[in-house]
């Protein structure tokens, strides 16, 4: 009965997928042919459009949502569809429906099948996650080893009802809790019995154990898992990197080493970056440009070396809000700072200095999320003063970010500021999706328009 779920669930996937998309393609093709971005595409010309996501789909199994995965994964592997499905209309379908290929029309058309189908997945995802929490879909467990990290993963399988893993209990040499079905012996007579789906495997372990294990699981048809050891239980991120038959554990890994995550991001970046510059920056400049050269002497941009991705440096622009003087690089701006003008005041005010960055987001040296980048002395100071600093330089520094939407931006004037700010950086580089990006934007837009406490 348990196992019936993933007879029929993927055809029922497969099924609802496809009438979503085909209702999403018809109505953004609808919507596309009233402003003449296509040319009269009907209801015959959609079908291949159709046929293509619905081979793409199932080919790249979208019906396989994993248990214990996030919605950023879930959106993650929807992109990659999206890019399959977009380069088969590109080439297959778009140059026999318009004179010249449009790239505007299928980007517009990715980007609507991302919103529409992101919803509609996010939705299976959420359905699938309360019916396992209510007891539906579930596996059955066993752990083998209870030292380290064994019971944290029992504490998590206890809390998450939603990850569906039913614990049935341990099998351990030396523990003889009320959990404790046996020994590690007792598991090779009890598994055929137990109807197990999963066995966790303790790490610290005999490795030879640890082998005899899990041939023995997969001779039943149990899928072996193994907990790593307490010294990788730190909170880190983990992946494998293969050698030949040879594995080796990455640690640390962040979401934005995944390709697709730093596609993503990188296409929004792009996206939303020139969207700024097209109908903002091309009229700001010169105005603003005009009021501060009324202002006091100088350039209209101050361009500042700052430190990005990787600890490289690069050439932050920003608009000029103070007199020049020699002191800039190496002196914050405090409260009431004589050397900001009337006009730069209203600029710090409002954050609107910050707007030409968008030009550094587009040019690729920072993105439009993320830990905001340091003058290059004050990095030094700060690298030798706070504890793994640098690792908010595994990604590209931000316009706005997390620790700025939490209340620390401006002038940094005691070591909690600082240290505030780089937990805030760490746990975005660590736990980063665009789900994260796109709460971060909305707060900031309240931030600026209703609370300007600390911009000055």
């Amino acid at each position: 009965m348990r196992h019936r779920f993933d007879k029929y669930f993927p055809w029922l996937f497969i099924g609802s997928d496809f009438l979503f998309a085909a209702f999403s393609i018809f109505a953004l093709l609808s919507i596309f042919n009233a402003t003449d971005l296509f040319k009269e595409v009907g209801l015959k010309e959609m079908l291949p459009l159709f046929f293509f996501w619905l081979s793409v789909s199932t080919l790249r199994k979208d019906y396989e949502i994993g248990r214990t995965e996030g919605f950023d994964k879930t959106l993650v592997h929807l992109t990659g569809t999206i890019f399959w499905f977009l380069g088969a209309a590109a080439v297959l379908w778009e140059p026999f429906h318009s004179p010249n290929f449009q790239l505007i029309s299928i980007g517009l058309l990715g980007l609507g099948m991302f919103f529409f189908m992101g919803a509609f997945r996010i939705w299976i995802h959420i359905i699938l996650r309360r019916y396992r929490a209510g007891g539906g879909n579930i596996r059955n467990a066993v752990i083998l080893g209870k030292e380290g990290s064994s019971s944290r993963l029992v504490e998590i399988l206890n809390v998450k009802k939603e990850f569906g893993v039913n614990f049935l209990g341990y099998f351990d040499d030396a523990s003889d809790c009320e959990d404790t079905k046996g020994k590690i012996e007792d598991f090779f007579v009890q598994a055929p019995l137990l109807d197990l789906d999963f066995v966790y495997i303790n790490a610290d372990l005999d490795p030879f154990e640890v082998k005899r294990i899990i041939d023995f699981a997969e001779e039943h048809h149990i899928k072996p898992k193994l907990i790593p050891r307490a010294s990788l239980q730190l909170g880190n991120n983990l992946s494998f990197s293969r050698y030949g038959d040879f594995f080796v554990v990455n640690i640390n890994e962040i979401p934005l080493d995944n390709y697709f995550n730093s596609l993503l991001k990188r296409l929004f970046d792009l996206v939303f970056s020139s969207l700024v510059i097209v109908f903002i920056l091309s009229w700001m400049v010169p105005l603003f440009g005009i009021l501060i050269k009324m202002g006091s002497k100088g350039p209209v941009f101050f361009v500042q070396k700052r430190n990005g991705v990787g600890n490289k440096e690069f050439n932050c622009l920003k608009f000029r809000s103070m007199r020049a003087n020699k002191n800039a690089d190496t002196q914050q701006a405090t409260k009431n700072d004589p050397r900001v003008t009337k006009f730069g005041a209203f600029l710090r005010k409002s954050s609107l200095d910050e707007m030409p960055q968008f030009l550094n987001v587009f040019m690729g040296d920072m993105s439009v999320i993320g830990p905001r980048p340091h003058t290059v002395p004050m990095n030094k100071t700060f690298q030798t003063k706070v504890e793994r600093y640098n690792s908010r330089h595994k990604v590209k520094p931000g316009i706005t970010g997390l620790a700025q939407i939490k209340g620390f931006r401006g002038e940094i004037d005691n070591p909690v500021q600082i240290r505030s700010r780089v937990k805030l950086d760490t746990f975005y580089v660590n736990n980063w999706s665009f789900m994260m990006d796109m709460s971060i934007i909305i707060e900031t837009v309240q931030k600026v328009f209703f609370n300007q406490e600390n911009a000055y």
